[in-house]
């Protein structure tokens, strides 16, 4: 059987409805008969591959469009607006993911030639298509979910033949730089992290450049070179999607959840967030618990 076949019949035998989850840690499978709506979230850093239909991410100003037999690639944690554009009840949207851990990377690095710690200009998500070699690893890892018994022992090593895959593949530079230390991925990395924990505070860039190890002229070069945004770009972002996930969790005051992510003026995040999400908190709220799980949900 294909691998991209033999892919879609694992997923459509283990996907469950309105989750992503598997018995496997750090992969996920998605089936969704349905075309989602668009939703800001922050992915981590990750690998997937579309086996069947399309899906459209944005990070930034920058659009990414892939459809089945293509992967893609997010080396930090980045705030992507991401729907399924193409899913049938005949022809499900299928996908495949799987968590992409520095260790990991860092420990098959010592096994590598070559020295890309600097090679940080390009946004930090990228996609392209699969290569069959990387497709077959991914077919004998979803194989594991029919047999848990072999799963502790085979699941490490199949795992590592795909990040081998991607680190030598077309976007291993990029990749490469999750597990070092030293580079300017690593580093624009800390002040992401930094943001995500403090995004309700006011900050200055020699902060951030602090953090980072970094010159503030450095630090914006590298930063808005993988994330397409400025670091205040990004904290709005990151602000607003905390404010429509407690919105959406719970009917609270919108003023309230505007002070509660930093914003000192209830008109200015009205504005904001009609802005970003196309309308303003309460009604983008009330709409989207209309929705079912699975058609908000993003791979």
């Amino acid at each position: 059987m294909e691998p991209l076949a033999e892919l879609r019949s694992l997923i459509t035998r283990h996907a469950v409805p309105g989750s992503m989850a598997t018995p496997l840690p750090g992969v996920r499978v998605m089936a969704s008969p349905v075309t989602t709506e668009p939703v800001l979230h922050v992915s981590e850093p990750a690998f997937g591959v579309i086996v069947q239909g399309a899906k459209r991410t944005v990070l930034g100003g920058r659009v990414f469009e892939y459809g089945a037999g293509q992967h893609m690639v997010v080396s930090l944690d980045l705030p992507l607006t991401g729907h399924v554009t193409r899913a049938s009840a005949e022809e499900p949207f299928l996908a495949f993911g799987m968590a992409l851990h520095p260790a990991t990377i860092a420990a098959l690095l010592l096994e590598m030639d070559g020295d890309d710690r600097f090679a940080a200009e390009s946004p930090a998500m990228a996609v392209s298509h699969a290569p069959p070699e990387l497709l077959e690893a991914c077919v004998r890892l979803l194989r594991l979910l029919d047999r848990p018994q072999d799963a502790a022992m085979l699941r490490p090593m199949i795992e590592r033949e795909i990040l081998w895959r991607l680190l030598t593949g077309g976007h291993g530079a990029m990749l490469r730089q999750i597990g070092l230390a030293d580079s300017r991925l690593s580093q624009v990395g800390r002040t992401i992290r930094w943001i995500r924990t403090h995004y309700a505070e006011i900050f200055r860039i020699e902060d951030l450049a602090r953090v980072a190890g970094m010159s503030t002229t450095s630090l914006h070069r590298h930063f808005r070179g993988v994330t397409t945004m400025s670091p205040l770009q990004f904290q709005k972002q990151i602000r607003l999607q905390e404010a429509r996930a407690r919105l959406l969790a719970a009917a609270e005051d919108v003023a309230s959840v505007g002070f509660s992510v930093g914003y000192d003026s209830p008109s200015q995040f009205s504005r904001e967030y009609r802005r970003l999400f196309g309308a303003p908190p309460g009604r983008d709220a009330a709409r989207l618990r209309q929705i079912p799980a699975l058609e908000r949900s993003v791979t």
